[in-house]
């Protein structure tokens, strides 16, 4: 996501390199690329020039101290700006009455359904909420069946009148079977559709004046650029909505949408949706979307998605297993699919600074786990757990059972055997202690 938009950000930053002062040409020059960029990465017209204007003017305003260059402190103006442009800081939704009312809305294919599953998901793991979702597309072939599959995998109830095709009344009906069963939060998932629908427009104010939503969503497909900004402004114009969600922004977005829709409308990005799985549902932060789109990555995020798949209990028994040398291929086999819950590995990896940029061209596929998990799958119990006893016989039929070749299962067990030692050592503080005594030291600098 935002790669196009990062390698262009770059360039222009160049322009500034090994100047020794920030002046109103070199700036002019700079921010000319900058404006290139945004509006290549479809950010609306208007919005590109107002903050390439004000990037400007606190540059130029700037002293550049001893210690930075121009660059560096262009890129920390354009940092806080781009904080500013997306709304500054987080907008959580608020839970004001029980039950608390959260009407989604879009068009169609932005994803409505798919979110609404995510947001209850979220809501249930996350804030210890008792949801209930609603399903009040009538119009969608499927649209019920499918929420109520997400909300079988999430065991979360779906409220459906398969007999009715009233939405309104069906929505209705949700908030009174949630005050039934004692929900916290009811979701409402509409139909998708279109702005020049006048007739669909007013059934969605008709839904909300009959319900009187706590928040409404606008669902938006991140993929669609400034035409997501126009819909959003439409709906807006009819719906007031609270909040946006950008959806697909795990595809090949160029980033237009999330960078212009909060001038346009004035409304905050609350979620970002990063991927099919119900997990793959980000709190929208403004500053950390600002350094990821200018390739200082994401630690923070990363580090909060990794503490969501790890359990602090099953953390420490791993610890244990380590130390005794007794991690084994099911120890191994489950730490690859906590990984692989964390979300879209490309994505994943730019979130670590600097490595963003070093990937762009690098084609990473989340099916690479594929072949190992195949392997450990075609090990018996007892070889999972004692790796040692895999003899070559042994080998030879796992991967035959894996249907990989036998140079493929004796390569993983290497890295195993070597990842096994290091582990061991990394575990251990008295042979940590020893390992940094025999590193060469490092010559100090004078202060």
């Amino acid at each position: 996501m935002f790669e196009n938009l990062q390698d262009k950000l770059d360039r222009a930053f160049k322009v500034l390199k090994g100047q020794g002062s920030i002046t109103e040409i070199n700036v002019a020059e700079t921010m000319k690329e900058i404006r290139k960029a945004l509006l290549d990465a479809d950010v609306n017209y208007k919005t590109a020039k107002a903050f390439t204007d004000e990037v400007k003017q606190k540059a130029l305003g700037e002293n550049v101290l001893t210690s930075i260059s121009p660059g560096q402190l262009l890129t920390k103006i354009m940092n806080d700006e781009l904080t500013a442009l997306m709304g500054g800081s987080v907008s959580e939704i608020s839970f004001p009455s029980n039950p608390t009312v959260i009407l989604i809305a879009g068009l169609n294919g932005a994803g409505k359904t798919t979110f609404s599953g995510k947001l209850a998901n979220f809501l249930k793991t996350k804030k210890g909420k008792k949801v209930l979702l609603v399903a009040g597309d009538v119009y969608r072939p499927a649209a019920i069946d499918q929420l109520q599959v997400l909300g079988q995998q999430i065991d979360v109830p779906v409220y459906a009148n398969l007999g009715s095709k009233d939405p309104i009344a069906i929505a209705e009906e949700g908030i009174a079977e949630a005050k039934r069963i004692g929900a916290t939060v009811v979701i409402l998932d509409t139909a998708g559709r279109l702005a020049i629908d006048e007739e669909m427009m007013n059934e969605i104010a008709a839904v909300k004046s009959r319900t009187n939503p706590h928040e409404i969503l606008f669902v938006v497909d991140a993929m669609t650029g400034q035409d997501a900004v126009n819909t959003a402004k439409a709906f807006n114009d009819r719906l007031d909505f609270s909040g946006v969600v950008l959806t697909k922004l795990d595809g090949d977005t160029r980033g237009g949408a999330a960078l212009s829709i909060k001038s346009v409308v004035n409304k905050p990005i609350k979620f970002i949706g990063t991927g099919e799985k119900m997990e793959a549902l980000d709190v929208f932060y403004p500053d950390r979307m600002a350094s990821r789109i200018l390739g200082m990555g994401d630690v923070v995020s990363l580090v909060e998605r990794a503490q969501q798949q790890f359990d602090e209990k099953q953390a420490a028994e791993l610890q244990k297993k380590i130390r005794k040398n007794k991690f084994d291929f099911n120890d191994f086999l489950g730490q690859i699919q906590q990984i692989k819950k964390m979300g879209n590995m490309k994505d994943l990896m730019g979130m670590i600074p600097g490595v963003g940029k070093a990937i762009k061209d690098v084609d990473i596929d989340d099916n690479a786990f594929k072949p190992i998990e195949a392997i450990i799958q075609s090990m018996t119990p007892f070889e999972r757990e004692n790796p040692d006893s895999i003899n070559p016989s042994r080998r030879n039929r796992i991967a035959k059972g894996a249907g990989r070749d036998l140079q493929e299962v004796n390569k993983l067990i290497k890295q195993f055997e070597d990842m096994r030692k290091v582990m061991k050592q990394f575990s251990n503080p008295a042979q940590m202690a020893k390992m940094m005594k025999g590193m060469p030291k490092m010559p100090m600098g004078k202060r």
